[in-house]
């Protein structure tokens, strides 16, 4: 993001999806543990080593085979839903605000469609800052809509920016936006 936001009369920042080197590090992992529990189960029913390592073939069918292949079923099912998240890249998409119409859009990539929002500068409260540490910290920017308990994130799923940045993103937007910002202690 631009430090000087004063100057701006138009603001565009992208957000990250679910393309991230964990989820494909994840995703091939399940791939190859899903085929071998799968291969696994088939040897142990045919009586034929299908995998270059153990001997699965001397496995009993019942009831090892068939929970090895029960594995390798949700394991797939599972590696068939995570990539399709990374081939659709889930949540990604931007925030813009516009000085001049006076709108913030928010748009993101949905499992089966995209998600927009367009909001007015006059619906905004506040910038809010979420910010909980611990086992599972957060760190997000949101927004604070007016007569409404309603708060519309601006930061992406699974981005956990140091805390400074965070703090000094969310000032700078609260300026820009001209609203105040909430979550400071």
């Amino acid at each position: 993001m631009d430090s000087n936001y004063n100057s701006l009369t138009q603001i565009e920042q992208k957000i990250n999806g679910s393309r991230k080197f964990s989820n494909y590090v994840i995703g091939g992992m399940l791939t190859i543990g899903g085929v071998g529990f799968i291969l696994a189960s088939l040897s142990s029913y045919t009586g034929k080593d299908l995998l270059p390592l153990g001997n699965p073939s001397t496995l009993l069918f019942v009831p090892q085979g068939l929970i090895m292949g029960a594995y390798g079923v949700i394991a797939n099912l599972l590696n068939l839903y995570l990539w399709y998240m990374v081939w659709v890249n889930f949540g990604s998409g931007f925030n813009k605000f516009d000085k001049n119409s006076k709108i913030v859009q928010i748009s993101r990539k949905g499992l089966f469609k995209d998600v927009e929002v367009n909001v007015n500068f006059d619906e905004i409260k506040s910038v809010k800052l979420d910010i909980s540490e611990g086992f599972n910290p957060r760190r997000r920017i949101a927004l604070v809509l007016k007569g409404r308990k309603k708060i519309l994130p601006l930061s992406g799923a699974g981005e956990l920016k140091p805390l400074l940045q965070v703090e000094e993103e969310g000032a700078r937007l609260a300026k820009f936006l001209n609203v105040n910002l909430e979550g400071l202690k």
